[in-house]
Order: structure tokens, then sequence, then C-alpha cells
């Protein structure tokens, strides 16, 4: 029998990406480009999502993939796609985007101060109904609610144009099929779709004198919508007729993917950003609204999440600017990273004191960044060099996780026997051993560490009943690489480093507070 592969697309934060697997899931080929969003320069704290240009650039990384692999398209069983969540796209009668926008847009400051004025009275019953806390802020910076009342007031032709919106991943199975529609992990981060129902919620829309009317079809991941339409099928070399299948949120699919399947499971995703998930019941919720609560892909189960901001993108950030000599040593196509760790393995455990102040601790309803700096740095060049730098910026990165995870662990009332870690970070051994004495728990990694591609495969699989679902899916899949116990010793250390870094930040904080230095990212209305 010939052997079935799926193609998993996942528009991420930083880049896109198309990844083929087999029906065993082993991975089989790849290829990604980087990308960035663009600010409108009329709108401050805009950001959009370059649907024409980040397109091509996920037509070419499918064909990449497709060539790779040595395989005719035709052999691609079925395709579906995951995406950073949060990002949305608006379409008018005919399907064409007619305006979209990245996670992180914070554009619509008027609109979140005027929501929580004017209908304050929501904020309790809609974070109940959707686990996002929709009058807080954060939500309003990156759910929909607040963005769309953005284009009603800046843009009112293009709002009223809107005749469907939809989630990242759902835009890229729309290009493929044509067919809008979306799913309960993604659709979930807007504010606007019930926890308990599994589907939009118009009145949330109505009640704020807005129409409600936009909403897609809501479906669970791994139905089939529609195929690959001609003109897909042109620009991205998968065969016309390939079922498209509909897909879910980067971390769902992702935890999915590493057998974070039942209740209680627990598991941190390192990328662009780093997700720490729980997996809980549906009557968990979180009364200081902290954190949020967002529908898995494995239906009946919410996860309880906290995130930090912008962890790949400071190491990719350190890498360009102090990394020169490390990106010529690795050479095109090298990992520099590698050769930076290498360096900073050889730092002793904390660092030498330094204090990197990035992102913050989950303050769901009140988010917002300190500057970005690095504090107690010494004139020793030893001491401040890049490796120790780079050491810095790993453990500080694992004492955050660290941090919200305990809180998530408070609010479950259970902690796990162990950490799935996965992503881009895991396939550091160094970092994996940092984050396992950093929590005081086991850390074990997947063969693949690509775990959000490897759940939009068994998306995939799952539509055309290559599996059942995604339990039975991690059941087969799952294979573990490595296992990483904590050192006490070190994590004495990292709790103590933890302890310093949360007062230094909370002075960082102030600074911002009084507007002496400049917020890494701010919600918008605070």
């Amino acid at each position: 029998m010939k052997t079935s592969y799926m193609l998993a697309v996942d528009a991420g934060t930083g880049s896109g990406r198309a990844v083929i697997f087999d029906e065993h899931g082993n991975q089989i080929a790849s290829a990604q480009h980087e990308w960035w969003h663009r600010t409108d320069p009329r709108f401050p704290g805009s950001m959009d999502f370059d649907v024409e240009g980040n397109w091509s650039l996920l037509s070419r990384a499918i064909r990449q993939a497709i060539a790779e692999a040595r395989i005719a398209p035709a052999e691609i069983r079925a395709v579906s796609a995951t995406s950073m969540r949060e990002a949305i796209v608006a379409y008018d009668r005919s399907g064409r985007e007619i305006w979209a926008c990245a996670n992180v847009d914070s554009r619509a400051v008027s609109e979140v101060r005027d929501l929580k004025r004017d209908f304050a009275d929501l904020e309790r019953a809609l974070y109940t109904e959707s686990g996002q806390n929709t009058e807080s802020g954060q939500t309003f910076a990156l759910g929909a609610l607040p963005r769309l009342l953005w284009l009603k007031r800046n843009l009112p032709d293009v709002y009223a144009r809107i005749h469907r919106i939809s989630m990242l991943s759902d835009w890229v199975l729309a290009r493929l099929s044509g067919v809008i529609a979306s799913d309960p992990s993604n659709a979930g981060t807007t504010g606007l779709y019930s926890l308990s129902k599994r589907n939009w919620m118009p009145e949330a829309l109505s009640k704020t004198g807005m129409r409600d009317d936009i909403f897609p079809q809501s479906v669970e991941p791994g139905t089939v919508i529609g195929r690959v339409t001609e003109k897909a099928a042109s620009e991205t070399g998968i065969a016309v007729g390939t079922p498209v299948v509909m897909g879910g949120g980067d971390c769902q699919s992702g935890a999915a993917a590493i057998g974070v399947v039942n209740e209680g499971d627990c598991a941190v995703l390192g990328g662009t950003f780093w997700q720490q998930v729980v997996n809980v019941g549906p009557s968990v919720s979180d009364p200081s609204m902290d954190l949020r609560i967002n529908p898995h892909v494995v239906n009946g189960l919410n996860q309880a999440e906290a995130i930090s901001f912008f962890v790949g993108i400071v190491m990719r950030w350190f890498r360009d600017s102090f990394g020169a000599e490390e990106v010529a040593a690795a050479g095109p196509g090298g990992d520099a990273y590698r050769l930076l760790e290498e360096k900073a393995a050889c730092v002793p455990v904390g660092a030498y004191g330094i204090i990197p102040v990035f992102s913050d601790v989950m303050h769901y309803g009140n988010w917002y960044h300190a500057a970005p700096s690095l504090l107690n740095l010494s004139i020793d060049p030893e001491k401040s060099g890049k490796a120790a730098i780079f050491r810095a910026l790993q453990e500080n990165a694992a004492i955050v996780a660290a941090r919200n995870l305990s809180a998530i662990f408070k609010l479950s009332g259970k902690t796990p026997d162990k950490i799935v870690f996965a992503a881009g970070a895991s396939k550091s051994a160094h970092w994996s051993q940092i984050l396992a004495s950093a929590t005081g728990l086991p850390v074990v990694t997947p063969v693949v560490k690509e775990a959000t591609a490897l759940g939009c495969a068994a998306a995939a699989a799952i539509g055309i009943g290559l599996r059942r679902n995604f339990v039975e899916a991690a059941a087969s899949w799952v294979r573990w690489d490595k296992r990483f116990e904590p050192n006490f010793d070190h994590k004495v250390i990292y709790d103590a480093a933890g302890e310093r870094w949360a007062r230094a930040y909370a002075l960082q904080r102030q600074l911002v507070d009084e507007g002496v230095t400049t917020a890494m990212w701010k919600a918008p209305g605070l």
C-alpha cells in the first residue's frame, strides 16, 4: 500500500511554514519563511497582516516542502492549517480579504477605554462565558470586539463591507478551498466565543450596538470543509481536489500532538511566544482573571493558559544584534543559536546575577510589560559578555514559565507529574534542563519537536479517517526523545533569581507608569 502524507500549514507570529508528515506521524519535509507585520503609519499600534505577501511566502514554502519530500502532489491525502491565535481577517461577500491584523495589533486604545466605560457590566459575564478577559484590557488588545469597533469608527467603508470574519488558520484554509469556517480552539481567543456551547456569541456584538451577522460556521478540528481549488493548486502545487480539513490554534494543536489530551496534562510550547498550558475541565475559571481559559482541540476539555511574550523574538534580536560571529561561523543554513548556547553552557548557573527584563508573568486583566532591558550587568567582560547574557535570557524564560505554571497549578488544584516541552526551544537539551530545574518538575521532550505542525497534521489525518480523534493520534504518534530531571540545587538558585527578577520587574513597570520608559507591549486602554 502507498504511504499517505498530510500537509500542515502553520502561519505563526514570526514565520510561515509548510510541513509534510506521513501517516505514522513522521516528519518528512518542511520549509519556512520569516515574515514581519507592517505598521500602518496612520494608526499608532497597528500591525497589519499582509495577506498577499504572506500567502506568496506560504505558497512558496508548500512547493519547497513537496519538492524536498520527493513525492507527487497527489500523494498528499489531506491538508490542514494552524496559526497564531487572535489574528483576524475580514472578508467581503465575494470572499475576498478586505482587512487583516496580526495577533499583537494594539491600535484600538480608545475603543478599549470606551467599552470599559460604557459596558462595564459585561465584564464578568463575558469572561465567564468566553474564558477571555473581555473588559479588562488584554482580550481587547488581542481580541475581535475592539478591533471591529475600531474599524467601524476609523474605516467605516471596510466595516460596512464585512460579510465574514475568521481566524488566521481559517484564512489559510479559505485560500485553499474557498470556504470560510472557524474552529473552537482558535475562535475561542476572540472573546466572542462560548466555552460551554463551543460556538459564536453574536449577542456580545449586538449588546454593544455592532453587527452580529458576520460569524462563519463553527466546526470541530478534523472536519473536512472543502477541497483544494484549481487556483490554489496552481499557486501551491497541491493537487486539485485534495481534502481541506479544519485545523486549530497553534497552542492547542501543539498540545494535542504531544499527548496533552487528558485533564491535568501540562505543556510548555517554546516558540515566538512561550505558552504554558494545563488541561482543565469545563467548570474551571479564574476569579482573578489573571489567566485565560481556551477551548482545546479535544472536545470536552479546556486549557488554562499563561503566555510569555516575545521569547523567540528576544532570542532572534540577540542573535542578530550580538551574534554576528556565530552567524558567520554557522554559515548558510547553520544554527547560530547552537553556537551561542555552547558558550553559554560554560557560564555558571545564575548567569552572574544578570536580570533580563522582557516578558512579565501573566496578568491578563492588567497586561503590559516593562521596557526591554538588562539589569545588573558587570564591567567584567566575562560576567557581562554575550555568553553570560545568552544564558541569562534562557534562564529568565524558564523562570517566568515556572512562575506562570505555579499560578495555573494553584487554579486547577493539581500539579502534574511532568511537563511536556515542545516547539523550537525544546530542541535545546540545555534549555530543557534549565526548565526542569526552574520548575522542579521532570521535563520530557518528544521526538517531533514541531508539535504545532504535527497537531495540524493529526487534524488532517482525522479528517480523512486515518485516525479517530486527537487522543488516538497522540497515542499512536507521540514518541519520547529525552527526559530531564530537575536539579534541586539549581532550583534554589533559580527561585532566588526569580524573587530578584520580580522585584526588579515591578520597579521597571513603575518607570513605564511614570512615563520614563516605554513598555515593550501594552494592552490598549491601560
